[in-house]
């Protein structure tokens, strides 16, 4: 399904690559006005500069969104542009897979920082610049880690499965301010992060224990936050959408 999104203004974390970059370019052509975030300030003008030569109307910048004072002036910035914010998708993370023991602080923190922390700067982002009047939609990025146990993937689970916890109590919390929050849970999507930690034959062997039978891709990411964004989902809140063919389900 196609939406109109001509009077959304979109901030999108960890949109220079991967998922983010997708949904940048996916709801910027549906009409929204995309704010692309990104670590890689390099990355994200290159997203905008794609998304503007196809017409798009964005805004690129640099930053790391577990500052708070970095995400705020940015949510401040970006406020300008249509005098609102209407959504912010929490899309940034970093991937990191080993062993609990050989766990290090200094990743760890960055982990916690960009995963955990960053909720709470768009949290309170989005209080600063929504409008009251037409509300707001605040999106989270969990995974199926949240709730399985896989090996080797402690620091990135724990992240995930305060994402699912966050996400319920802002749904509670914000709720009565007339702000929809939600996650998307998706699995097995060969991004490039994804890549440069596994194998095509990795992803190969996933393919075959998904209910579905396939890996997922950027679009049906892209394509289930454009719902959750839309009107037809007004009445969708605190909700964890799995996007992950059955992975979940299938336990």
């Amino acid at each position: 399904m196609s939406y109109n999104f001509d009077d959304k203004h979109v901030l999108i974390t960890g949109a220079g690559r991967g998922l983010g970059a997708h949904l940048a370019r996916h709801l910027a052509m549906l009409g929204a006005t995309v704010g692309v975030v990104d670590i890689d300030g390099g990355n994200a003008r290159a997203v905008a500069g794609d998304i503007a030569n196809a017409g798009g109307k964005t805004f690129a910048y640099e930053g790391d969104v577990g500052d708070r004072e970095t995400f705020l002036r940015t949510a401040a910035e970006f406020a300008k542009v249509g005098g609102r914010i209407d959504a912010i998708v929490n899309n940034a993370m970093i991937l990191h897979y080993c062993p609990v023991e050989q766990v290090e602080p200094e990743r760890l923190g960055a982990m916690l920082d960009v995963g955990i922390k960053a909720l709470f700067w768009s949290a309170q982002a989005l209080l600063a610049h929504y409008d009251p009047e037409r509300g707001a939609s605040l999106i989270n990025l969990a995974s199926p880690v949240a709730s399985r146990g896989f090996p080797n993937t402690s620091a990135y689970s724990a992240v995930k499965g305060a994402v699912v916890a966050f996400t319920r109590v802002m749904a509670a919390e914000l709720g009565p301010r007339k702000i929809r929050v939600n996650a998307v849970s998706p699995a097995s999507i060969p991004t490039p992060g994804g890549m440069g930690l596994n194998s095509p034959e990795e992803y190969e062997k996933r393919a075959q224990r998904i209910p579905l039978r396939r890996n997922g891709t950027e679009e049906d990411n892209s394509k289930a936050i454009a719902f959750l964004l839309s009107d037809d989902a007004s009445f969708v809140h605190g909700e964890i959408f799995n996007v992950d063919g059955g992975v979940s389900a299938a336990g």
